[in-house]
């Protein structure tokens, strides 16, 4: 992945440091993967915990391939698409997650926040970059 490029594109004034984002996506990815672990673990068998999983999957698969796009690809606009509908699925997770386990919900909530930011920033770089 290129950073270099991202060095290049011009940013809002509210674009977190560099630095900031590793400590950000670990702590959301531990709490992510606990999230994950409490819904699992009421059993798969259930089918609303197989259903929460589910989505939990294709938010996850979202997730993943953002970051491809956005720096492999620098397809700033296909990112935004990718982000938006990763939103969905999150705050689908979310609830689907509250009918689990509130707790693991409620350890989304951060998640969901910092997504939203992201994606704030991904449609400003796209505006100050088409």
């Amino acid at each position: 992945m290129d950073l270099g490029w991202y060095l290049t594109l011009n940013k809002p004034i509210f674009t977190p440091p560099s630095w900031l984002f590793a400590p950000v996506w670990s702590v959301l990815y531990i709490l992510i993967a606990v999230s994950f672990f409490l819904v699992w673990k009421k059993g798969f068998k259930k089918k609303h915990v197989k259903n929460a999983l589910k989505l939990f999957v294709i938010q996850f698969i979202l997730n993943l391939s953002w970051s491809p796009i956005f720096f492999g690809l620098k397809n700033i606009s296909l990112a935004l698409i990718v982000i938006i509908i990763m939103w969905v699925y999150i705050l689908k997770t979310i609830l689907a997650f509250g009918k689990v386990t509130k707790t693991a919900s409620y350890l989304l909530y951060p998640y969901i926040v910092w997504v939203s930011f992201a994606a704030v920033l991904n449609f400003s770089i796209w505006l100050l970059n088409k």
